[in-house]
């Protein structure tokens, strides 16, 4: 099929979140706090085991209490907080301001690493005409990341959970990314890393395409070998 649109999930697929160490780092320095080194190292796997990094590793178990939130974490910036936090106040951390300094932290520019071909994948489309929309499940504002990155420029539209009420694989979002870009959905290709958020795209005729989300030094090329732009109409 000739390729008129693609769409790219955000994260595991253009971009990684930063490991849970770096991203307790930060929040730490941020706040001014200085742990000894086994006081960081146990830090680090109790988040890391309370999936309290979005776009980190999982939650082994969700707290019942958070169950509610964390099943429409992505349907509204009041969950995700809600769903992540309290993730992340499974753990006893030594100073209450972190577990707000975390979840800001996460939405940081510097939070986030471009997978190494996304540049080159996207500037490709772009020459080649090919209309491009990003859909995330998530709960805030991913813009001014592609923006710190210098990736902005490459995208004609934004779909985002958050902004539409509900999360994939609900097909209408995809529906809305093909009509923001003015494109048949059977011409237009979703790539993600998720083979059952991302697949709904496939229930409105789209062809998908999966990358395996890997740490950004382990994936160099999962984007470019795609081929999308050799098979532009």
């Amino acid at each position: 099929m000739p390729i008129k649109g693609v769409l790219f999930d955000f994260s595991g697929t253009l971009f990684r979140i930063e490991s849970v160490g770096s991203w307790l780092g930060a929040a730490l320095a941020e706040r001014e706090v200085s742990p000894d080194e086994a006081g960081f190292e146990r830090w680090v796997r109790e988040l890391e085991a309370s999936g309290a990094l979005p776009g980190g590793p999982p939650p082994a178990q969700v707290p019942e209490e958070l169950a509610g939130a964390w099943a429409a974490r992505d349907e509204s910036a009041r969950q995700h907080r809600e769903a992540y936090t309290g993730l992340a106040r499974q753990v006893e951390l030594p100073d209450p301001g972190l577990y707000d300094a975390l979840y800001e932290r996460h939405m940081a520019p510097a939070a986030w690493r471009p997978y190494p071909d996304a540049a080159e994948v996207l500037a490709s489309l772009r020459d080649r005409g090919v209309a491009v929309g990003v859909v995330s499940n998530i709960g805030w504002d991913l813009r001014p990341v592609f923006r710190a990155h210098g990736l902005d420029g490459f995208v004609d539209a934004y779909v985002l959970s958050f902004e539409h009420g509900v999360h994939k694989p609900d097909a209408r979002l995809f529906h809305t990314a093909c009509t923001l870009l003015g494109q048949d959905p059977a011409d237009v290709v979703m790539v993600g890393d998720d083979r059952h958020a991302d697949a709904g795209a496939a229930a409105l005729g789209c062809e998908v395409r999966f990358v395996d989300h890997l740490p950004v030094d382990e994936r160099p090329d999962g984007l470019r070998e795609l081929g999308l732009a050799s098979e532009v109409a």
